[in-house]
């Protein structure tokens, strides 16, 4: 595995709590405010219960924030359907949930073909064991924190164990974080280990994104050992 670094801290602003109707200027001010990337939840109100937006929008958007880092979190059933849709919109890295497909390695290859990163995201209910097998064919792996389908929920601090394993079995994983994240809890956060925060109703409706975005980054920062 090489040497123990942990991976650099990520903020990525999830647009779901943001402006949808002005999506592309939301976007931008988010990334001037210092985002690292945008999280874009895709929901297809079976996997969760809400639909949000599919690729035309993500294609739309791309044209106008050309150079963004797009993680995509396909919360959505069958997720082999759409990641030749993702990928010809412009997305970087394809995050869909272990819990949503019959066959991750599958699933894995496939993203793997089109050039999109990988991401595979673990439910509140759902053990993060299940998902050991594949960590080493992932670029990622998402802990939610919330039970996924809608924006605004409550922190769920239960789910650092989770973070935590992950953290001492692959220390130079990236490990995402989504879901009441915010200056608040980050410490929390960030002592388990996590390294890609997500957080939508703290910056998006904040008064000052730079700062909360700062906060949050270091927040992660100081417990990362170098």
């Amino acid at each position: 595995m090489g040497s123990k670094t942990t991976p650099c801290c990520k903020i990525g602003p999830s647009i779901l709590n943001a402006d949808l109707a002005n999506l592309g200027e939301e976007s931008e001010r988010l990334l001037d405010s210092g985002a690292d990337y945008l999280h874009l939840d895709v929901m297809d109100g079976k996997f969760v219960p809400n639909i949000t937006f599919g690729a035309p929008v993500v294609k739309c958007l791309r044209r106008r924030v050309h150079k963004a880092f797009f993680d995509m979190h396909m919360m959505v059933a069958e997720p082999e359907k759409w990641v030749t849709d993702m990928f010809d919109a412009g997305c970087n890295q394809y995050t869909f949930h272990i819990e949503a497909t019959s066959d991750p390695a599958k699933l894995i290859r496939q993203i793997k073909e089109t050039g999109m990163q990988v991401g595979i995201g673990v439910k509140p209910k759902t053990n993060v064991d299940v998902v050991l097998p594949y960590v080493d064919q992932a670029n990622m792996i998402l802990i939610m924190t919330v039970e996924p389908g809608f924006g605004g929920q409550k922190f769920m601090s239960d789910m650092m164990p989770k973070v935590k394993k992950l953290r001492e079995l692959y220390p130079e994983l990236d490990i995402e974080v989504d879901g009441g994240v915010g200056p608040a809890n980050i410490d929390i956060v960030g002592e388990a280990g996590a390294n890609m925060i997500v957080s939508g109703t703290a910056i998006v409706k904040s008064e000052d994104p730079r700062k909360t975005i700062r906060e949050l980054r270091s927040g992660v920062e100081k417990f990362i050992v170098s």
